[in-house]
């Protein structure tokens, strides 16, 4: 492994940004910019997980780097699951959040049923070697957004036992709890139990 730097296969800064602030002292996170890729990772898979794998894998076989993706999901009970795999770009291949957001609170117009719950898989390559990491935040989706903070869904997304959504949070609860959060500290503990 170089040092202890690894790149997060994203073009996205506030993932980059999360990720950082969860991994700082521990491991140096760069992103594709850093190694030279362009932004276009492929992401056809249909699961969450595979959409992690094949990022993850680009990454490793073409600029031969120890590198992380993840991909995660907002999977929402009433809507059979929806939008899932496709949260990124549910509205249309802009991936405009807000389009994203007015879409789903079209779709749950009048529904009573509101549980839903956000996914997220971390695909770790290190050293040829390949490992999973999930983590799983549960809630609710709000009738109306709240909150500046946070980015994607979160203003509609009220994590179980708190008052607030994703994006009312400050910084350090929402990793406290987060999906992204969990599956971080997933990886974190592997990475520093290597160091042992």
């Amino acid at each position: 492994m170089n040092g202890n730097r690894l790149i997060f296969a994203t073009g996205n800064p506030n993932k980059i940004r999360e990720v950082h602030e969860l991994l700082e002292g521990i491991f140096e996170v760069g992103g594709l910019q850093d190694i030279g890729c362009p932004f276009d990772l492929p992401e056809t898979s249909p699961t969450i997980e595979g959409n992690a794998q094949q990022k993850a894998r680009y990454v490793f076989e073409n600029y031969g780097v120890d590198c992380f993706s993840e991909d995660t999901g907002l999977e929402i009970e009433a809507l059979n699951g929806e939008p899932g795999v496709n949260s990124a770009h549910f509205a249309g291949e802009g991936r405009n959040a807000q389009d994203n957001m007015d879409l789903v609170l079209r779709k749950m117009a009048g529904e009573a049923n509101r549980k839903a719950r956000f996914y997220t898989v971390i695909a770790l390559i290190l050293n040829g070697e390949e490992h999973l990491f999930e983590g799983i935040a549960e809630g609710t989706i709000r009738h109306v957004p709240s909150g500046i903070g946070g980015f994607g869904y979160d203003p509609i997304f009220q994590p179980n036992g708190f008052e607030h959504t994703f994006a009312e949070l400050t910084k350090q609860e929402k990793n406290e709890i987060s999906h992204r959060g969990q599956a971080v500290r997933k990886l974190v503990k592997f990475l520093t139990s290597l160091n042992h």
